[in-house]
């Protein structure tokens, strides 16, 4: 037996936790935060035996979409006061999914 974590945007696990539920696949969902852009998403823990992980990580990519958005290079919270020249925001990938997967030795439930 395999564990999948995906740790994916909060705008897409809805339809991750839809899709993998549909297919038969249970999956714990836990509030993350993450480190680079602070904000929260979600990392989804699935059980899977081997012949079913190919499955588990289609249904990952295919609802778990890369968008861009737009990152601001500096906080103004941090800047001098008084009259000053804001770096323009700068575009960064973010979404799609990170998965981690490893052997399960034992399952209890």
């Amino acid at each position: 037996m395999k564990m999948v974590a995906a740790i994916v945007q909060d705008l897409d696990v809805g339809n991750l936790l839809d899709a993998l539920t549909q297919a038969g696949h249970r999956a714990t969902r836990i509030s993350s935060t993450g480190g680079f852009l602070r904000r929260g998403n979600s990392t989804v823990l699935i059980a899977a035996e081997a012949k079913q992980v190919e499955e588990v990580i289609r249904i990952i990519k295919d609802t778990c979409r890369q968008r861009a958005e737009l990152l601001s290079q500096v906080s103004p919270a941090l800047l001098p006061l008084g009259p000053t020249e804001l770096p323009p925001p700068m575009e960064v990938p973010v979404g799609g999914a990170t998965i981690f997967m490893w052997e399960v030795e034992q399952f209890l439930y």
